[in-house]
């Protein structure tokens, strides 16, 4: 044992212990004693540094600093080690703007994986997909780097070029695609409007989008359903496909507007026996204009996830909202970032809590089941989003997109359509009551 503490990386191992012996009653408690992978740990680092062959890739910081990736990246896509470059581009405040191509990315199944794609992006406009797998940026393979060191890699002063090759699951293709980063203008609330007739019949059902959940949203949502009220509006489908999440907060508020005021709609939940108690979020009755009774659909698919899988998770167990489409993401966990002291900016993001509907349900790595399911083939999530992006076509590709029958839609329409009927022959009768009356 002398020996070994004698050893340049003593302050490692020193650390280690001193963790070890910090938490020993807890990991006593589970079951565990860690000393003896700490000492294994602590002699593998030490065997690499004496016979690897390249020495230079064998200095303490690479190699502790690749143990530490490797760690945090086991736990689940979402924990990370950052390095201060990272960690600063985390802490910057692009308010609603940021620079890059207009995607959401994870790793998922060990792939990166395109969550969502901004419509208005450089990445939609070359055709890419959620879905698509990101085998290389550049020229560089996406299996040989972290997912935040790919994340960097996706991002850019806008005016670079950036070369992707995706292989798109749905049809095993392979693709090569070129794009031009840009500055993005982040909306939130999009295509507020009545639904044609065709899917509606003598109905009025209004529509609108919520791309991601930023501080505007709530109010844009409620000054659209102003809107489509004033025109009549019966029943609300609310679109939250391929929205990748965004504010908490947020998403709470678009809830109240369709649950009265003081409603809990989520909690979220730490390691059990965590001295944290869990949080309890409630809708509030600060901007609440009106109640809103009339039916509602909320459309998911496999792109919708965090906050939007909040919101549609908290109105179905509610009872206040039907949800059609295909089962979201399933990311429904809460990440803290963690400064590092004495590590010159470096930091760790910890999953340190999940989230849980009113039922008590959690979301991570399950998602949100709909109530009816409807899948579109490879065809029809083409044509959806050449339709989400409609506004930026010629003309004549603008009149085809629009010809395009959203079948999620369709179904919702039904769905609503029959709650509409239902509720118009079940309504209590009302007695008139003439002057002679008492």
């Amino acid at each position: 044992m002398i020996r070994l503490l004698s050893r340049p990386w003593i302050g490692v191992f020193a650390l280690l212990v001193f963790t070890h012996q910090s938490s020993h009653a807890q990991l006593a408690d589970a079951g565990e004693d860690g000393y003896e992978e700490m000492k294994l740990f602590t002699r593998v680092l030490e065997t690499i540094r004496e016979q690897y062959v390249d020495p230079e890739k064998a200095s303490y910081e690479k190699l502790i600093n690749s143990a530490l990736q490797g760690m945090l990246a086991d736990l689940d896509p979402h924990c990370q080690f950052m390095q201060p470059t990272v960690f600063d581009q985390l802490k910057q405040n692009t308010d609603s703007t940021y620079q890059g191509i207009g995607i959401t990315v994870s790793s998922k199944n060990e792939r990166l994986t395109v969550i969502t794609v901004r419509e208005d992006g450089p990445a939609a406009r070359a055709g890419l997909l959620p879905g698509d797998h990101i085998l290389k940026v550049n020229d560089t393979l996406t299996e040989d780097v972290g997912l935040s060191e790919a994340i960097n890699m996706l991002r850019g002063k806008p005016g670079e070029q950036l070369k992707l090759t995706v292989r798109r699951p749905a049809t095993g293709e392979l693709i090569e695609m070129e794009m031009v980063r840009e500055v993005i203008i982040q909306s939130s609330v999009k295509d507020i409007m009545m639904l044609d007739e065709g899917y509606t019949g003598p109905h009025k059902i209004g529509y609108a989008r919520i791309l991601q959940f930023s501080a505007p949203t709530a109010k844009e949502l409620a000054d659209g359903l102003d809107k489509l009220e004033q025109e009549g509006m019966e029943a609300f489908i609310l679109d939250l496909r391929n929205n990748p999440g965004g504010l908490l907060r947020s998403a709470i508020d678009v809830c109240g507007e369709f649950v009265p005021a003081g409603t809990v709609v989520l909690t979220t939940e730490g390691k059990p026996g965590s001295p944290s108690p869990p949080k309890i979020y409630r809708t509030s009755a600060r901007n609440k204009r009106r109640d809103r009774d009339y039916p509602v659909v909320a459309l998911l698919n496999h792109s919708s996830a965090s906050a939007s899988e909040v919101v549609a998770g908290a109105l179905q167990d509610l009872k206040r909202c039907i949800v059609v489409g295909t089962t979201s993401f399933g990311k429904g966990s809460v990440q803290t970032i963690l400064p590092i002291e004495g590590s010159d900016g470096k930091a760790i993001r910890l999953t340190t809590a999940k989230y849980y509907t009113p039922n008590h349900i959690t979301i991570h790595e399950n998602g949100v089941e709909p109530n009816i399911r409807v899948t579109l083939n490879p065809a029809e999530e083409k044509a959806l989003m050449t339709w989400f992006r409609r506004d930026e076509l010629s003309p004549d590709t603008r009149k085809r997109a629009e010809k395009f029958i959203d079948p999620q839609v369709e179904r919702a329409s039904d769905a609503l359509k029959g709650v509409l009927v239902y509720s118009s022959r079940n309504k209590p009768a009302v007695a008139e009551t003439t002057a002679d009356e008492e």
